[in-house]
């Protein structure tokens, strides 16, 4: 089993895609079947587009072809897809678009619409497939249908709120789909819990395995980055902790 040093695990989880916008800078290279290069914007911190973050062709800023609200986490669905993420409610939604057929917009569609819509994703385009998953699910591995144009994702860890029925109930869970196998294993996150911590302020942005030791090792939010026990429900150890 490899070291789990802390260095290590920073490094891999500093290069770890997390929510848009705070992490937009993660966000991964979509891979295109057209010529044209793909890239992401953020549309600064002020104006009727602030901390909005968009995909367009590279230097066209001002042509979106999608525009993700807060919480939305990108990934690429190989060869060339464009997978998304966000909660939807009490529901993780789960959608896939091809980017090659992705029609642009204007900014003047979406000015104001980041601060005033809760719907998480903006696109003239539909995707090709999507699909929910309940946040109330039981612990444990579930069965679960996935979309044909989804199944080429191995593993794809979803960091999400989970209802507490007490204090001292988990508040948050990761969800580990994997869509190759259409499973989805729920591993509710015994620490986190609202006797512990300020649920709202303090959060699990992004989690994920280490390809060597298979452990999983994440970041939360105002608290600092931490390694999970085998179970996947349990902290082992900090890797480190905010001041």
């Amino acid at each position: 089993m490899a070291e789990l040093n802390s260095v290590r695990l920073k490094d891999i989880l500093a290069k770890t895609v997390g929510p848009a916008p705070w992490y937009w800078k993660t966000f991964p290279a979509i891979p295109s079947s057209s010529s044209q290069r793909l890239t992401w914007t953020h549309h600064g911190k002020d104006g009727a587009l602030a901390y909005g973050v968009t995909l367009n062709v590279k230097d066209q800023p001002d042509k979106p072809l999608i525009a993700l609200n807060t919480y939305c986490t990108p990934f690429v669905v190989p060869p060339s897809s464009l997978g998304v993420w966000c909660p939807e409610g009490r529901h993780i939604r789960v959608v896939c678009f091809d980017p090659a057929i992705l029609k642009h917009f204007d900014l003047a569609e979406i000015a104001g619409w980041f601060k005033q819509s809760s719907d998480r994703i903006y696109a003239t385009t539909a995707p090709v497939t999507e699909f929910e998953i309940p946040l109330a699910l039981s612990a444990g591995m579930h069965n679960i249908e996935v979309p044909a144009e989804l199944r080429s994702v191995d593993e794809l860890i979803v960091p999400t709120s989970y209802p507490a029925k007490g204090n001292d109930d988990p508040a948050f869970a990761l969800y580990i789909f994997y869509l190759q196998a259409g499973l989805l294993e729920v591993l509710p996150q015994k620490w986190f819990t609202k006797s512990q911590y300020e649920i709202g302020k303090q959060w699990i942005t992004k989690a994920v395995r280490d390809p060597e030791s298979h452990r999983i090792f994440g970041e939360c939010f105002g608290v600092g980055n931490f390694l999970l026990e085998e179970d996947g429900c349990r902290i082992e150890r900090w890797i480190d902790k905010v001041s």
